[in-house]
C-alpha cells in the first residue's frame, strides 16, 4: 500500500506538489497566542474595503479589528489576517492606570477628557466604540488587576511601563509625556490624608463647564449620598461629578482623612494644613464666596457689615476652638486671642503673638524737661463674640495695635509726662497706673476692647542719656543706706538674742550648780527669815523697854527743868531790876551834866561795859535746859555758844541806843523832854514790856 502511495505521488508530483504548498501555507495560518497575551487581529484584505474613518474595522472592513485573540491557537486565513501578539495590561495593587482611546468620537473644544457616560469595561472596544466613546485620553481609570485590552484601540499608562501597539513613532513621544504629566502629579496611587499629619486637600478640577464670571470657587455639587445618580464620593466619579452641575476649577469641598482614587487628569490636589483654632482663640472668618450677605451689623454701626454663616463677607459667627477642614483658597480665618494678651511697647520684647513687634518705648517730656523713654505693658481682652467686630473694623489685631492704640497710648502718657517731674514719674507709678487703666477703660471700649492693667516699667535715658540713670544711682544710694540702718539695727538686735541665747547655753550648763545654789539661798533666806522675826520681836522688847525708860526720863526732865525755870525767872527779874535802877541812875546823872556828852557817854558806857566784863557778873541769868552734857558741875553752862549773855548784848543796845538818840536831842535843861524819851522810860520801868517774857512764866519745855 505504501509501494502503491508512493507510485501514486511519483505519476501525480505537480498536484502533490500543490497539495503540500497549499497546507504549508494554511499551516502559517495557526496562531498560538500565550495564556499571559493576547492577540490584536489586524485584517489585510476585505471585501468590504477599507475602514472609511477612525481606525477599527467594525463591519468587517481591512484594519485593526475590535475583537481579540485570548490564549490558545487560532486558525487565521493567511495573508489576509495579520496577528499582534501583545501582553494582558496589569495595574499593580494600590496603583492607578489610565486609559488613552485611539478611536472614538472626537472630543468638543470645551472638553478636557473623554466621556464614557455609557462604557464600563475598556476590553469591549466594539461596544465602546458603538455607544459613543470618545477618543483621547479618558476620565475613568483602571484600579488593580489583568485586563485584556485591545492595545490597538487603547493606550494603557501606568506607573511601570505604557501598554500600547506601536502605530507611528511620534506617538511614543506624546505617551510618555503623558505618563511624566501624571508621575509629576503623584497620579499613579491614590490620594492618601492621613489624620495624624492634620491635612485636608484643595481639589481642582481640569474639566467640566467654566464657573460663572466673579466666581473664584466653585461650589459644593454631589456631595449627598442619599442621591446615588450624582454623588460622586468625592471627586472619584467625574461623570456624576459633572452631571450634578459641578464646574471646572478649584472647588469649595475639600479632601479630608481617607484614601481617595482621583484622576489626576481630572482633578488635582493640593494638601493644606487643617485650620486649628487653638484654646484662648477663636476663628473669624472672611469668606471669599457664596452668595453676597445682608449686613445684620444694624445701622448704628458704620465700620463695616457683618453677613450670616456661609455668605460672602464677614461672618457674624466665628469658629470656636477645634479643627477645621476650612478651604484657605475660598476665605480666610484671622484669628483673635480671647484670653488675655500683653502689648509691649518695648523694643527688645515681643509677644508670642507678634502683635507688638513694631512698638517701641514712649517718648516723654517731663515736667522738669528730662526726655525718659517710658516702657510700658497693656493686658487687653477681646470678648469672643465681639471678635467679629474688630476683624470687619480693623481687619486684623496687628493693624488695630499699630494703626489705633499705639498712637491712643503714646499720647496719653506723654500728656501724664508732661504734668510730673522725672521724680514723680518714677515715684508715683503706682497711683499712675491706677489712674490710667481707669481712664483708659472708656477709650478702649470704643473698639470693642476690655483693657484689664496698664503696666508701667522704669523710664530710661533718652538720646542724651545718663541722667537718669544718675538719679537712679542716687536713689538706690539713699535705699541702700536706709537697708544698712534696718540691718545694722537687726544686727544689733540678732547680737542681744546671740548673747541671750548664749547666757541661756550657759545656764543650762550650769544648771545644776545653779539649782544647787538656789536652794541654798531658799535655806538661807528661810532662815533669814527665822532670824529676822525673832530679832523684830527682840526690837519691839526693847524698844518697849526703851519707850518706859525715856518716858521716866522725860518725866524726871521736864520736873527738873521747871525747878531750874523758877529759879532763873527769880534771878533774871532780880538782874533786871539792878540794871534798870543803874540805867536810870545813868540818865539822871546825864540830865544833870546838863545834855548829852557824846564822847562822855561812850567813856561811861565804856567803862560800864568793862566793868561788867571784868566782874564777871551775868546781868541776865543764864537759862540751863534739861542735864545736857554741857553743863559743868555747878549746874552752870560749860560754853558761850550753847547759853550765851543775851541779856547783856540786848541791855547794850538799848540803853546805847536810848541814850544817845536822848543826849543828841538834849539842848537845855529847860528844854522839854522827848516823847521817845519818856516812852523808853516807861518801859524801863516796866521790864517784862521789853525782855517778851512774862516776869514769873513758866520756860518750855525742850520738846515744845
Amino acid at each position: 500500500m505504501v509501494d502503491t502511495l508512493f507510485g501514486w505521488v511519483s505519476e501525480h508530483w505537480l498536484i502533490t506538489a500543490v497539495v503540500v504548498v497549499v497546507l504549508l501555507f494554511l499551516f502559517t495560518g495557526f496562531r498560538l497566542i500565550p495564556n499571559n497575551k493576547i492577540g490584536i487581529v489586524e485584517k489585510r484584505l476585505s471585501g468590504h474595503g477599507s475602514v472609511k474613518s477612525g481606525l477599527i474595522a467594525l463591519h468587517g472592513e481591512a484594519g485593526f479589528q475590535p475583537a481579540l485573540l485570548r490564549g490558545g491557537l487560532h486558525f487565521l486565513m493567511p495573508i489576509q489576517y495579520s496577528v499582534h501578539s501583545m501582553p494582558l495590561v496589569t495595574i499593580p495593587q494600590g496603583k492607578i492606570g489610565y486609559v488613552f482611546a485611539r478611536d472614538g468620537v472626537p472630543l468638543p473644544p470645551a472638553q478636557t477628557l473623554a466621556s464614557n457616560v455609557e462604557t464600563t469595561d475598556f476590553q469591549d472596544v466594539e461596544a465602546f466604540l458603538a455607544t459613543g466613546g470618545q477618543r483621547g485620553p479618558q476620565r475613568k481609570i483602571l484600579r488593580e488587576g489583568t485586563y485584556a485590552i485591545n492595545l490597538a484601540q487603547f493606550v494603557v499608562i501606568t506607573n511601570e511601563r505604557v501598554y500600547y501597539l506601536p502605530l507611528e513613532k511620534s506617538e511614543d513621544q506624546v505617551f510618555h509625556k503623558m505618563a511624566q504629566l501624571i508621575e509629576a502629579r503623584y497620579g499613579f496611587v491614590p490620594i492618601v490624608i492621613q489624620g495624624s499629619d492634620d491635612q485636608i486637600g484643595i481639589v481642582t478640577v481640569h474639566d467640566g463647564p467654566s464657573m460663572a464670571p466673579g466666581q473664584i470657587i466653585a461650589p459644593t455639587v454631589g456631595d449627598d449620598v442619599n442621591q446615588p445618580a450624582v454623588y460622586h464620593n468625592s471627586f472619584q466619579d467625574p461623570e456624576r461629578f459633572l452631571r450634578a452641575g459641578g464646574q471646572r476649577g478649584r472647588q469649595l469641598q475639600t479632601l479630608v482623612e481617607g484614601t481617595y482614587y482621583v484622576n489626576r487628569l481630572f482633578a488635582t490636589v493640593e494638601a493644606v494644613p487643617k485650620t486649628v483654632v487653638e484654646v484662648g482663640t477663636v476663628g473669624v472668618v472672611v469668606s471669599y464666596t457664596g452668595e453676597i450677605g445682608v449686613d445684620i451689623s444694624g445701622d448704628a454701626y458704620k465700620h463695616g457689615e457683618l453677613v450670616k454663616k456661609n455668605t460672602r463677607g464677614v461672618w457674624n459667627e466665628p469658629l470656636l476652638p477645634g479643627k477645621y477642614a476650612f478651604n484657605t483658597y475660598a476665605g480666610k480665618v484671622i484669628m483673635v486671642p480671647t484670653t488675655n494678651f500683653i502689648l509691649k511697647w518695648n523694643r527688645t520684647e515681643t509677644g508670642s503673638h507678634k502683635f507688638d513687634e513694631n512698638l517701641a518705648e514712649v517718648s516723654l517730656i517731663t515736667k522738669d524737661a528730662f526726655e525718659p523713654s517710658l516702657p510700658l505693658s497693656v493686658v487687653v481682652h477681646i470678648d469672643y463674640r465681639k471678635a467679629p467686630l474688630v476683624i470687619q473694623r480693623f481687619g486684623d489685631i496687628k493693624r488695630l495695635v499699630e494703626q489705633t492704640l499705639d498712637p491712643m497710648v503714646s499720647a496719653y502718657f506723654k500728656n501724664v509726662g508732661q504734668t510730673r517731674t522725672l521724680i514723680q514719674l518714677l515715684q508715683d507709678r503706682s497711683a499712675i497706673q491706677q489712674i490710667a487703666g481707669e481712664q483708659m477703660k472708656e477709650k478702649f471700649g470704643l473698639y470693642n476692647l476690655e483693657l484689664q492693667e496698664v503696666l508701667i516699667g522704669t523710664p530710661t535715658s533718652g538720646g542724651q542719656g545718663g541722667q537718669i540713670e544718675q538719679i537712679l544711682t542716687q536713689l538706690r544710694s539713699r535705699q541702700i543706706a536706709e537697708e544698712q540702718v534696718e540691718t545694722y539695727t537687726r544686727q544689733e538686735k540678732a547680737a542681744v538674742k546671740e548673747r541671750e541665747l548664749r547666757e541661756a547655753e550657759s545656764r543650762a550648763k550650769q544648771q545644776a550648780s545653779i539649782t544647787e545654789s538656789e536652794i541654798s539661798i531658799s535655806v538661807q533666806t528661810n532662815q533669814g527669815k527665822a532670824d529676822y522675826a525673832r530679832a523684830q520681836q527682840q526690837s519691839a522688847q526693847i524698844q518697849t523697854l526703851a519707850q518706859a525708860e525715856a518716858e521716866k526720863m522725860r518725866i524726871l526732865g521736864e520736873g527738873e527743868a521747871k525747878k531750874i525755870q523758877a529759879l532763873a525767872n527769880a534771878q533774871a527779874e532780880q538782874t533786871a531790876r539792878i540794871g534798870v535802877a543803874q540805867a536810870l541812875a545813868i540818865e539822871e546823872q546825864v540830865r544833870a551834866y546838863g545834855g548829852p556828852r557824846f564822847q562822855l557817854t561812850q567813856q561811861v558806857m565804856n567803862r560800864f561795859a568793862q566793868a561788867i566784863e571784868e566782874s564777871r557778873v551775868d546781868v541776865v541769868p543764864k537759862i540751863v535746859i534739861g542735864g545736857g552734857a554741857g553743863a559743868n558741875g555747878n549746874g552752870q553752862s560749860g560754853g558761850g555758844s550753847t547759853s550765851g549773855n543775851v541779856m547783856e548784848a540786848l541791855l547794850a543796845m538799848l540803853l546805847s541806843d536810848k541814850i544817845g538818840a536822848e543826849l543828841g536831842s538834849a539842848a537845855a535843861a529847860t528844854t522839854p523832854r522827848n516823847p521817845q524819851a519818856e516812852r523808853i522810860r516807861s518801859e524801863l520801868h516796866n521790864p517784862s514790856a521789853w525782855l517778851g517774857v512774862p516776869p514769873f512764866g513758866p520756860l518750855p519745855t525742850e520738846r515744845e
